[in-house]
Order: C-alpha cells, then sequence, then structure tokens
C-alpha cells in the first residue's frame, strides 16, 4: 500500500534493564506490604515501621547493584591496575639473626 494508510511499522521495545525492572518490584512491594498489614489489623506505627525498614533495604540494595554494574563494566587491567596509587616498600634486606655459637662453645 501506499500513501497515508500503511500499515504502522512496529517500533523496537526499548532495551529494558534488569536492575530497573527489580527496582520497580521492590518499590511496588514497599506499597504493597504496607497495605497487606494494615488490611489485615496491624497497628500504624508497625506498618510505618516496616514499611521504613522495605525503603532502607530497597534503597541500599539499589546502591550496591548499581555499584556492582559500575564495576563488572570497567576492563581489568590498562589503566586500573594498580591499587588506588599505593606503592610497595621495597623488601628489607635479611639480617643474620637467631642463636650463635661461639668459636669454642659444642653446637646441640
Amino acid at each position: 500500500m501506499s500513501g497515508p494508510h500503511r500499515p504502522a511499522q512496529p517500533t523496537p521495545a526499548p532495551s529494558r534493564d534488569g536492575v530497573t525492572d527489580l527496582v520497580r518490584w521492590a518499590a511496588f512491594s514497599c506499597f504493597l506490604v504496607p497495605v497487606a498489614l494494615l488490611w489485615y489489623g496491624t497497628s500504624f506505627a508497625g506498618t510505618a515501621g516496616t514499611a521504613l525498614g522495605l525503603a532502607a533495604v530497597t534503597g541500599v540494595c539499589r546502591l550496591l547493584l548499581r555499584r556492582s554494574e559500575r564495576l563488572a563494566a570497567h576492563p581489568y587491567g590498562g589503566e586500573r591496575a594498580g591499587r588506588g596509587g599505593r606503592r610497595r616498600r621495597p623488601a628489607r634486606p635479611v639480617l643474620g639473626g637467631g642463636r650463635h655459637a661461639g668459636e669454642n662453645t659444642p653446637v646441640d
């Protein structure tokens, strides 16, 4: 068909980020769990504490997931081969220590 009435071309779906989906489900749970607790008669204070705890755990997990993604994206070697610019000291020479027998002393 030609003209203004052609069938629509399917648009490619944007690539989905697994971490984003996971965080969305966690945020949904942070909303759903307190609602369910209130529905079943839990006190408002207990529900609020649970909601804050779930939100804190979700936030920390999100930060850790993003950090692990950033670290996984860095190639090993190359510019980040060292550990933060720390330099090792040269090894000290080994000094002859220990037990020394004298000239006329019998040795075990």
